[in-house]
């Protein structure tokens, strides 16, 4: 799994655990809410995204470019 797509699940995953917590909790985990769709907004502008630096140093995940790359150079 590329680390983009990694970003994606993990975002969307975030949301739904921001709704949850904000039905079942308390009403101010709608903040949490509004706080992950400004940081996917503005990293829709300038492409960064802290999640996305710590998939890539912890976890080991890859960009599309980097998976493309290995891929291309491996036959």
């Amino acid at each position: 799994m590329s680390a983009e797509r990694a970003i994606t699940a993990f975002a969307g995953f975030m949301v739904l655990l921001s709704v949850a917590l904000t039905y079942f909790v308390s009403s101010y985990f709608v903040w949490f809410t509004v706080f992950i769709g400004a940081n996917l907004f503005q990293q829709s502008f300038t492409g960064f995204c802290p999640a996305t630096i710590v998939l890539r140093k912890f976890f080991g995940f890859k960009t599309e470019k980097e998976l493309a790359f290995s891929c291309g150079h491996s036959k």
